[in-house]
């Protein structure tokens, strides 16, 4: 599996596509808003000759989902989300006008996602596994054999995710983290919504939210 990183829109927000020999492809938490953004991503889908299947967020905040409806309308594929993060996905087009996002385009869920579900693309597969806190229907996908986690905004090289929004609360933050991330082997890297990857063994021995 080929894990690849494209950041968009002012909150420098990481973009995941995933794919594999079979050239099928999983758009992750697409942040593409302006046009060149747009088109920055449909670029790298045509140059490597890719078929987008799947598009997933690991939450609803607007970072995150200012591209939903460019990638399901470009390559047809559904939205797909945790429940608990509908009500966080509905509440965007009432504040992204105060964000400068008046051109927001919204993109409601047709299928939805729980743990231990199973993502399957071209020979891939990625376990679904619930990590709120920062959100309440935060989910982060797990690649077992490629020891990978597409890992949101829950943990970030030396950080963690932000708690003071709606829906966010830093005691289940950090017990996601303990319970759900930190029981994942050390050597496994960790791909966050902001900032470069880490890995499990780094943030458990450096992190200063959690020694």
């Amino acid at each position: 599996m080929t894990v690849t990183c494209l950041t968009f829109n002012p909150f420098q927000e990481n973009t995941y596509l995933l794919h594999d020999d079979t050239k099928e492809c999983v758009v992750i938490d697409p942040g593409c808003y302006e046009k060149h953004e747009q088109e920055e991503l449909k670029k790298f889908v045509k140059d490597n000759d890719l078929k987008v299947v799947r598009l997933l967020n690991t939450h609803c905040h607007i970072d995150h989902v200012l591209g939903n409806k460019f990638v399901a309308d470009t390559y047809n594929v559904p939205l797909e989300i945790h429940p608990d993060e509908e009500q966080i996905l509905r509440a965007v087009p009432t504040y992204a006008p105060n964000y400068g996002f008046q051109l927001y385009a919204e993109q409601l869920p047709e299928k939805y996602l729980k743990e231990g579900d199973i993502v399957k693309f071209g020979n891939t597969e990625l376990e679904v596994i619930l990590a709120p806190g920062h959100a309440p229907g935060h989910v982060v996908f797990y690649n077992k054999p490629e020891k990978t986690v597409i890992g949101g905004d829950v943990l970030f090289q030396g950080s963690i995710g932000r708690t003071d929004l709606p829906g966010g609360d830093f005691d289940t933050l950090i017990q996601s983290i303990k319970t759900k991330l930190f029981t994942l082997p050390d050597d496994v890297t960790v791909y966050s919504g902001h900032g470069p990857e880490t890995t499990i063994g780094y943030e458990k021995k450096y992190n200063p939210f959690l020694r």
